[in-house]
């Protein structure tokens, strides 16, 4: 656990904090209230003022550059294609979610750990060094799920020279194309799920006309056929099996 709050405030850190703070430190932390007598103590005051206020974000950075984006979007059209909006609930779906997440970047948080934040911690590299060492794990994650398309949009608007390899562009560059990718990617997956299920309400829809029950609801007999049908598949281990595997073995 004690890990896992580190690497959530590191990711914090260097995904905002890192374009502004790059040539500055990290400022400490001192529970007090006095007169600033100097430039340098408004400056850090400022600093540790920004650093709070962007803790506040944690959440959205946790959700942009993460897997979180696709596992929520792809468990929410599943509910919907099954016919059973209400189950599993929002916070069962959006927990499942978080932890496929935290499992899908644990190795990526480790590497962060490994070759940042332990040395930092141990005053052996610099903040400049830190920054830079932390952000390459993340960088290269999100750069193995995004279309070249939508990173070369957002280069192109951010109007910089063309980048020789990934470890030349911005996190503020990477994060919105990973994003857009992520989503492009749910989608699909989402449409792929209604597929089977949208035949089965077909099917008895057109079994109700034909016998005549053109005023029973065609979902209250299509439901549990649905459910059988997940069932017997075994739904839940073969999408998000699949969805993972996605992530760890590429």
């Amino acid at each position: 656990m004690k890990f896992v709050t580190r690497s959530l405030l590191l990711l914090v850190i260097f995904c905002v904090g890192m374009p502004l703070y790059a040539q500055s430190p990290i400022p400490g932390i001192n529970i007090s209230v006095d007169s600033a007598s100097s430039p340098q103590q408004v400056a850090t005051t400022l600093q540790i003022v920004f650093l709070l206020t962007v803790l506040t974000m944690a959440p959205a950075i946790l959700i942009m550059t993460t897997s979180f984006t696709r596992f929520v979007i792809v468990l929410s059209f599943l509910r919907q294609a099954i016919g059973t909006p209400q189950a599993p609930s929002n916070q069962i779906v959006i927990g499942l979610a978080l932890f496929l997440s935290l499992f899908v970047m644990m190795p990526v948080w480790e590497e962060v750990n490994n070759i940042a934040l332990e040395p930092y911690l141990e005053e052996t590299i610099s903040q400049e060094e830190f920054m830079d060492r932390a952000s390459l794990p993340i960088k290269r994650f999100m750069g193995n799920f995004t279309r070249e398309k939508d990173l070369a949009l957002f280069v192109r608007i951010a109007k910089m020279e063309r980048p020789k390899n990934i470890d030349d562009i911005p996190i503020w560059v990477m994060i919105p194309a990973f994003v857009i990718s992520e989503l492009k990617a749910a989608f699909q997956i989402g449409f792929l799920l209604y597929v089977p299920f949208l035949v089965i309400d077909m099917v008895i829809a057109s079994i109700l006309m034909a016998m005549g029950m053109m005023m029973m609801p065609p979902v209250m007999i299509s439901l549990p056929f649905k459910l059988m049908l997940f069932v017997l598949v075994d739904g839940w281990h073969l999408i998000l099996g699949s969805m993972v595997k996605s992530f760890v073995e590429l």
